[in-house]
């Protein structure tokens, strides 16, 4: 009687764990922070690959512009999560020594279809680099006090000698927070 219990246990749960059906855009009623770059046909945007150098030169800017740079990628769902955040502050600083970078470092399989397809959607297009980790030398991360390239998003930034680090995902009033303390 215990085998057919237990037997009987193992068949439900696994029957309960198979798969759901695919959703559809109709039929789905949200979306998550990863879908928002994967939709099928999604229009693509051509985007830069620049060097090691050529991104601690910018890096390295120390002029009177807030450089705002955030390490990111399409399929971490932090790093979505703060996407508009940054879309908002884009918008609101539009003409004021301010600018916006985001580094792709971990997702070169993505290049040539899901990056392009997000910027694309987000109107990045224009702030988007692509950098390949792999090329990365030791003297890389010594530009930044905390971060080490062990997780993401990071964002850095730096307005003239003034720099400031956050490792992992900000909110609308951290963002404000530290765009405002060097905009002071």
């Amino acid at each position: 009687m215990k085998k057919i219990i237990l037997s009987t246990l193992v068949l439900f749960a696994l029957a309960s764990c198979k798969k759901e059906s695919p959703k559809t855009e109709e039929n789905s009623g949200s979306t998550d922070s990863t879908a928002i770059s994967q939709k099928a046909g999604a229009p693509k945007a051509e985007l830069k690959e620049i060097s090691q150098q050529e991104l601690v030169n910018h890096l390295s800017n120390k002029n009177d512009t807030l450089y705002v740079t955030n390490f990111f990628a399409t399929w971490c769902g932090p790093c979505m999560m703060e996407i508009p955040h940054f879309k908002k502050k884009i918008g609101e600083l539009k003409g004021k020594p301010v600018k916006f970078t985001f580094v792709d470092i971990l997702d070169k399989t993505a290049w040539k279809d899901k990056v392009p397809a997000f910027a694309k959607e987000n109107g990045l297009e224009n702030d988007i680099v692509l950098v390949d980790e792999s090329k990365f030398d030791n003297t890389f991360f010594s530009n930044f006090e905390t971060w080490k390239g062990n997780g993401i998003p990071f964002t850095y930034f730096r307005k003239g000698d003034k720099t400031d680090e956050v490792e992992g995902s900000m909110s609308e009033e951290m963002l404000n927070e530290k765009i405002n303390s060097f905009l002071q």
